[in-house]
């Protein structure tokens, strides 16, 4: 496409080229100054397109490490978040047993309490 635009453009600049000189005046090198510019063209055109290519090529690099990366941290995240949530298992496990457990010694204190009640009514 590039190409075509360089031909278009320099077949333009040609006709111009030889619109603007009287018809009787000589056109001495003409034709080669147009073909050297048209080279000229075709090459910065091939350079702008490897540039282009190139440029392409290491932005598509660039998004695969970023997606690559963002993987990664979205991984350690939802690792941390599962790890916070197993904490938060653990923890409310632990108060429930705590809890069991101190509701079990008060009460077995109150039955003992109730048993050595029971003792001394039953001495007197």
């Amino acid at each position: 496409m590039t190409k075509l635009l360089a031909l278009l453009a320099a077949t333009f600049f040609a006709v111009s080229s030889f619109a603007a000189t009287p018809a009787d005046a000589p056109v001495a090198g003409a034709p080669v100054a147009a073909k050297t510019e048209m080279k000229a063209e075709a090459k910065a055109d091939a350079k702008a397109a490897k540039a282009t290519a190139t440029a392409e090529k290491k932005k598509a690099k660039a998004d695969a490490k970023a997606a690559k990366k963002a993987a990664a941290a979205q991984k350690s995240a939802e690792k941390a978040a599962s790890k916070a949530n197993a904490d938060n298992k653990v923890s409310a496990a632990d108060a429930t047993k705590t809890k069991a457990i101190v509701a079990a010694d008060a009460k077995q204190q109150k039955a003992e309490v109730k048993a050595d009640a029971k003792k001394e009514e039953a001495r007197k």
